[in-house]
């Protein structure tokens, strides 16, 4: 049978063969350890004077050419890839017949040896030890062997998501991503941390979901005999450490919403939220930008290009009203609107059909993401909401009761940050969930309840408090230049696949 033909099956029973011969030679396929002297990146940089005569590298083997008696190799490891040169003479003919010639693309090798340059100008070790770190019983996807063997492709998205080791292996750019990834959460800790704000960690499971209008998961805890959630927010746990006494914290937690899944959404997501006593929305908004522009500089330029289109974060953020981009994008007929027939009517105006079941606050919002959001392209403070959608912000202060102190972060089309200067006034902060606990009744599945231990714990005294809330999966998409929070998650919530 031609190799290209050989299916994966018999590929996996020739490894087990060679798996089961190494043992009978001898040779441990899985040992306990391997001291490391030098990654890729360490020979890589060296200068030609500075050549050590014994390093020790490690890698998962990735390309290999045998030329009879020598043979040249790439081991991957997390850096890149290192050229290393074995030769039947130097290591053994046992050493490289026997354990070398059973040696597969995947493989794990550990090699001991000196570093010199070949005549193609490539820096490669030629090695004198030779380890079997691992031995890989499955074929690589997209890697070829000298005479020309293809395995399965690895190209396809739903694939590279469901198996995200093989994705990391054949596609070394995608880990970069994620290095990327720890840098801006890196930059973010260290950024509130060095503000004088104070880490802390706050439920998972809750007795209560709250903070944010969106849908639970529901779980149960049978020693308790008690129904609980997994948290939407961090918010309401949070207002009660300020409330005890503490005055800037901070929490990078996962949250869990039990909704819809595109491009921006993910079940499962990471949130940053911070809380300062004394501050408004104002000042949260000054210090968002700077976090901002601060985890950009971490990563790369402030000048960068998404969806195709030039975003300067280096500029000052631009900043606008709710009410007032609704009348830029969709005209003069969308002020002063108050109730959902008014929303409704005036979108079918513009063209857009909303769905019937939908409240006064959800239509609006569900209005605002069609006319507005893809217009805010440069990074964007969006200012001053409607009280209808922004249940736990503080009345404005310039007197309108129908608008809150609230600003949301756009860049890119996308929301980054969601801020308020915090309602305090436990009268008011109880008749807001209440009026979202009717809502609820009536069938919004993603109205917030009405959490009287909170309430009680705003009765002692909250002070005048600034919010912010960030998403960091969307931010990573932003400033590593990716489309779906898919490539941003590890691990993303993904349908059942094929059996």
């Amino acid at each position: 049978m031609p190799q290209a033909q050989r299916t994966l099956l018999e590929i996996r029973q020739q490894r087990l063969q060679k798996l089961a011969e190494l043992r009978e030679l001898g040779y441990d396929p899985y040992p306990y350890r391997f001291e490391v002297s030098h990654r890729s990146a360490d020979l890589q940089n060296l200068d030609d004077d500075a050549f050590p005569d014994d390093v020790r590298v490690a890698g998962r083997v990735v390309s290999v050419r045998r030329m009879g008696k020598a043979s040249f190799v790439h081991l991957q490891d997390v850096d890149g890839r290192q050229q290393i040169y074995l030769k039947r003479d130097n290591i053994g003919e046992a050493a490289y017949e026997e354990l070398f010639g059973r040696v597969d693309l995947g493989d794990f090798l550990g090699v001991r040896g000196a570093v010199f340059r070949t005549r193609t100008g490539e820096i490669t070790v030629e090695v004198r030890e030779l380890t079997l770190l691992s031995k890989s019983l499955r074929p690589l996807p997209n890697l070829k062997e000298k005479d020309g063997e293809i395995f399965d492709p690895f190209e396809d998205k739903e694939n590279r998501y469901r198996r995200r080791y093989l994705d990391l292996i054949v596609n070394p750019e995608v880990r970069v991503h994620f290095m990327n990834r720890a840098k801006i959460i890196r930059h973010l800790r260290e950024s509130l941390d060095g503000h004088g704000f104070v880490e802390v960690e706050t439920p998972a499971l809750q007795p209560l979901y709250g903070g944010a209008s969106a849908r639970p998961f529901t779980t149960y805890h049978n020693t308790l005999d008690q129904t609980l959630y997994l948290r939407i927010a961090d918010e309401l746990y949070l207002k009660r450490l300020i409330i005890g006494g503490f005055e800037k914290v901070y929490e990078l937690a996962k949250d869990f919403r039990n909704e819809g899944m595109d491009r921006s959404h993910n079940p499962e997501f990471t949130m940053l939220e911070f809380y300062q006593a004394y501050a408004d929305y104002h000042q949260m908004m000054d210090f968002t930008e700077k976090l901002i522009r601060g985890a950009a500089s971490a990563t790369g330029e402030l000048q960068l290009t998404y969806r195709g289109q030039e975003i300067d974060l280096s500029a000052p953020f631009g900043r606008a009203t709710y009410w007032g981009l609704l009348q830029k994008h969709g005209g003069p007929a969308l002020a002063g609107l108050t109730t959902a027939e008014e929303v409704r009517s005036a979108a079918e105006q513009l063209g857009h059909n909303l769905p019937d079941e939908l409240n006064f606050g959800q239509l609006l919002d569900k209005l605002f993401g069609i006319l507005v959001e893809p217009h805010l392209i440069q990074p964007t403070f969006v200012m001053d909401h409607p009280k209808a959608i922004s249940p736990l912000a503080k009345a404005h202060r310039d007197g309108d009761p129908a608008l809150v102190e609230r600003f949301e972060l756009f860049i890119g089309g996308l929301e980054i940050a969601n801020a308020f200067s915090e309602l305090n006034d436990p009268i008011e902060q109880r008749s807001r969930l209440e009026a979202q606990a009717e809502l609820a009744s009536a069938g919004d599945e993603e109205a917030q309840t009405l959490d009287e231990d909170f309430l009680e714990a705003m009765e002692f005294g909250m002070p005048p408090t600034g919010g912010v809330g960030i998403g960091v999966d969307r931010l990573v998409m932003l400033l590593t230049g990716q489309e779906s929070i898919k490539d941003v998650i590890l691990f993303p919530a993904m349908r059942p696949g094929p059996s």
